[in-house]
């Protein structure tokens, strides 16, 4: 990711994604306990198009990690349809929808939308990382 796309994505104020969007990655996510679950979304700017549902090779309720395969694919996918990476999806099945600490060091090297999904309060939200994680609006 070059550095026009880190900093267009730090100056986010919002992040929008369709009700149709959040409820397959909701089902996805409910589908997926005990473990946590992942994708990519992509879109334009602030806007989430389309989602890339990946297997969290952890299999774990409390962490995920994203294959370098699939990760590959995703950028190559986001390519092909002349979109962008514009966030990164996990749910937390066990607890709010609030990044750890591990997801903080993730963040760093992931510079977009982060959207957490809780398992127990079934609601989304969404952080950036600038110098601290800051939630955003999701519209």
């Amino acid at each position: 990711m070059d550095d026009r796309n880190s900093q267009r994505r730090i100056d986010l104020q919002k992040i929008i994604i369709s009700e149709s969007d959040k409820k397959i990655l909701s089902e996805y996510s409910e589908n997926q306990k005990p473990n946590e679950s992942c994708a990519i979304l992509f879109g334009k700017n602030d806007t989430v198009s389309d989602l890339f549902l990946t297997e969290n090779i952890e299999e774990s309720p409390v962490n995920f990690t994203i294959s370098n395969e699939q990760l590959i694919e995703g950028y190559k996918m986001a390519e092909e349809k002349n979109l962008d990476v514009v966030g990164i999806f996990h749910s937390h099945p066990d607890s709010d929808a609030f990044p750890s600490n591990t997801d903080k060091k993730f963040m760093q090297s992931n510079p977009v939308v982060w959207i957490i999904y809780s398992g127990i309060n079934k609601n989304f939200r969404a952080f950036i990382l600038e110098s601290d994680i800051i939630e955003i609006p999701i519209e």
